[in-house]
């Protein structure tokens, strides 16, 4: 079990019923591709048949997910039955060659934020010491497999990384590939992804946060690839990273350098991407921390920061419209669990 679990059953009840509540429900639906033929243009359970909910292909996945991360955590709670039986109906053998099959006509469908999601739910499950989830994972290797052979043509293809604040970013991505990569022993992936990591961010300098959000983000550009680096750098180079990437981070103890977003419509789709925002960047800050020595000056104002926009972010996530609660109990399940924090991926490997 991890360690600091920061999730208790009932608040874990709640997050899991969102995800049941739109796991099996196609419309509204959001599907954003390139059709090639008739072939690409069919009903959502018929194009993606294991991964169709939650108005989108990606929100479906890590909904998967989180099912999976909760239940680990939680093998006992009254949502466990409901979340298993959810799980088999999406992750049955004829459903995934549904999604390879659509892979194969779209290579690079969902990438990369889409995907990275994806190879999370395959590492949740490899981690996972249960029958059951060993059953599922077999069921996902083949699509886990063929993602991981485009992925590591896609990244080989990047010249530039993406450095706005939604799907298409790239530092975001490449933090979940990189845990996924690490904890399956994908080493040829691993190695891919922190060198391009280096090619696209080491020289970085002075960036200014006061460009953010760039519009209706639910990703940080700026704190996503500091998350991304701290991964990747022994802790004195990422020390001295941080300090030229992000001078303007404050020595003295306060939160009031970066403060989280106010959502006033949650009806709005578009708005409610600033509640993962406050959730994203709480979890990439304590990302941040993990990555500084314990002597840093730096870490108690960051870790105010991260606390504030935790607090905010966790505060109305359950009575939210279907905006944000199609998506927004994934984020608040990754930064309630510590799930990015390198410590924790150590740990798991070698428990």
């Amino acid at each position: 079990m991890i360690e600091e679990l920061e999730i208790n059953e009932t608040t874990a009840a709640q997050f899991a019923q969102l995800v049941l509540n739109c796991v099996e429900q196609e419309y509204p639906n959001s599907n954003l591709y390139w059709a090639e033929s008739d072939e690409d243009i069919k009903p959502p359970r018929e194009l993606t048949p294991a991964f169709y909910g939650c108005l989108d292909w990606h929100s479906a996945v890590h909904g998967h997910w989180l099912l999976v991360r909760l239940m680990r955590h939680f093998p006992e709670a009254s949502f466990s039955t409901a979340a298993k039986q959810a799980l088999n109906r999406s992750l049955t053998l004829e459903k995934i060659q549904g999604e390879i099959a659509h892979f194969q006509r779209l290579p690079f469908y969902e990438f990369p934020y889409g995907v990275s999601w994806l190879l999370q739910l395959a590492a949740e499950l490899y981690e996972w010491n249960d029958a059951q989830a060993k059953q599922w994972l077999i069921v996902l290797e083949p699509l886990e497999k063929l993602i991981a052979g485009n992925l590591q043509r896609w990244i080989k293809a990047l010249t530039r990384p993406d450095r706005t604040g939604m799907h298409n970013q790239t530092a975001f991505a490449f933090g979940l590939m990189l845990d996924w990569a690490r904890i399956t022993e994908n080493t040829d992936i691993a190695e891919l992804i922190e060198n391009k990591a280096q090619q696209f961010y080491l020289g970085d300098r002075n960036y200014s946060l006061q460009f953010e959000p760039l519009g209706y983000d639910f990703l940080s550009p700026s704190l996503a690839e500091a998350d991304l680096m701290r991964r990747i750098l022994p802790t004195t180079a990422f020390t001295d990273w941080l300090t030229n990437f992000l001078p303007q981070i404050p020595v003295e103890n306060t939160a009031n350098w970066l403060e989280p977003l106010k959502v006033d419509n949650p009806q709005d789709y578009m708005q409610s991407h600033f509640h993962g925002l406050n959730l994203s960047r709480a979890w990439m800050l304590e990302g941040i921390i993990s990555g500084l020595s314990k002597s840093d000056r730096r870490r108690e104002t960051l870790r105010s920061t991260a606390v504030v926009h935790r607090q905010t972010g966790l505060a109305h996530i359950v009575s939210e419209h279907y905006a944000a609660t199609h998506w927004i109990g994934t984020f608040a399940v990754y930064l309630t669990t510590n799930r990015g924090l390198q410590r924790q991926i150590i740990s798991i490997r070698n428990s």
